[in-house]
């Protein structure tokens, strides 16, 4: 499976060690993250410690690790979808702009989010963990 995962998704699997952290290290899907979307980790990270318990260190290791799951998507990569993109979601949350763009990008992905903003587009199916959840214990 190929999966846009949304920030909301990796900063989950940072703050406790859950099954959205399992999905993410034990699945085996193809994980894509748009490279411009890290500053959302990087602004969240102080929100991330506290709630983790996380000393630094053990939060960039972390981080390391569960990125090292990601394809990370350059922006010459998404480049092509970014107006189609911009056009679904721009009035809506341009942050999500770079998520839409790489699900349209990635041909047959769809993107693992609990970003209500993002399901208010038609373009690329969204998934919530619970969905997931559904589609591994069927």
């Amino acid at each position: 499976m190929k999966v846009i995962i949304d920030t909301n998704i990796i900063i989950s699997a940072l703050i406790k060690d859950s099954i959205t952290r399992k999905i993410i290290v034990e699945s085996g899907w193809e994980f894509y993250y748009p490279e411009v979307s890290l500053h959302e980790l990087r602004e969240n990270k102080t929100e991330i410690l506290e709630k983790s318990g996380l000393e630094e260190t053990e939060y960039l290791k972390l981080a390391s690790k569960i990125l090292s799951y990601m394809n990370l998507l350059s922006d010459e990569q998404i480049a092509v979808n970014l107006n189609q993109a911009k056009k679904e979601l721009g009035k809506i949350d341009p942050d999500d702009i770079p998520f839409l763009a790489a699900a349209l990008s990635i041909p047959d992905s769809f993107i693992w989010s609990h970003d209500s903003d993002l399901e208010k587009q038609k373009l690329v199916k969204v998934i919530k963990t619970k969905d997931i959840l559904e589609f591994l214990f069927l």
